[in-house]
C-alpha cells in the first residue's frame, strides 16, 4: 500500500492546483526567481524529478549524462527563446515529455544511454524555451538559477529512487513514473478542454 502513496500524491497535486509554469510572471529575472521557477510549476518539477527517476532505474553513464543532457538542452531552448526564435508547440511538447518520460519509467524501457539523452535533451529544449519566453530581467542569471534548480531536482529524483530501490523495489519507482505519464495526460488535456 505504501508503495501506491507516491505517485497518488504526485497526481493529487497536479490535478488539484494551477499546473503550468509558464503562465506569466511579471517580473521574472535574476537569480533568485530562475532557481524558483521550476519548483513553481509541477509540469517542470515532475519532468526534472522524471528525469532522475528514470537516470537512477537506468544506472551507469545515465547518473551524469542524462541529467547534464536536459540541462544543456534546457539552456539552449532558453536561449532560442530570448534570441527571439519561434519554437511552436513547445506547451504541448513539455505535456508530451511528462507523458514519454513517465512511460519509459513505468515500462522499464530498456534504453541505450545515448538515446535516452538524446530524447532528454529534446524534452529539455522545449523546456528551456518555455523558461526563456517569460524572462524579464537578467537573462544570465536567470538562466543560473533555473540550471541549478533543475539539476537539484534531478539529483533529488535519483536519490529518491535509488534509495526507493534499495529499500523497496523498483516497482514504486515505475508507479510514481505512470503518475507522471497521467499528470501528463491530465494537463494537456486541461489545455484542450481550456
Amino acid at each position: 500500500m505504501t508503495a501506491l502513496r507516491i505517485p497518488v500524491i504526485l497526481v493529487a497535486l497536479v490535478v488539484a492546483t494551477p499546473a503550468l509554469a509558464h503562465s506569466g510572471h511579471g517580473d521574472a529575472g535574476g537569480l533568485i526567481a530562475g532557481f524558483l521557477h521550476p519548483l513553481a510549476g509541477f509540469d517542470h518539477l515532475l519532468a526534472m524529478l522524471a528525469v532522475g527517476l528514470w537516470a537512477a532505474l537506468r544506472g551507469g553513464r545515465a547518473l551524469s549524462l542524462w541529467p547534464l543532457a536536459f540541462v544543456a538542452a534546457m539552456i539552449a531552448g532558453f536561449a532560442l527563446a530570448t534570441a527571439g526564435v519561434a519554437l511552436p508547440l513547445h506547451e504541448p511538447m513539455i505535456m508530451a515529455s511528462l507523458i514519454g518520460l513517465g512511460l519509459v519509467i513505468a515500462l522499464a524501457v530498456p534504453v541505450p544511454v545515448a538515446a535516452g539523452a538524446g530524447l532528454i535533451a529534446l524534452f529539455g529544449l522545449f523546456h528551456g524555451y518555455a523558461h526563456g519566453v517569460e524572462v524579464t530581467g537578467t537573462v544570465t542569471a536567470f538562466a543560473a538559477g533555473f540550471a541549478a534548480a533543475s539539476l537539484l531536482l534531478h539529483l533529488a529524483g535519483i536519490g529518491l529512487a535509488l534509495v526507493i530501490v534499495r529499500t523497496l523495489s523498483a516497482r514504486p519507482v515505475q508507479a510514481a513514473g505512470a503518475a507522471v505519464a497521467l499528470a501528463g495526460v491530465v494537463l494537456l488535456t486541461k489545455d484542450f478542454v481550456a
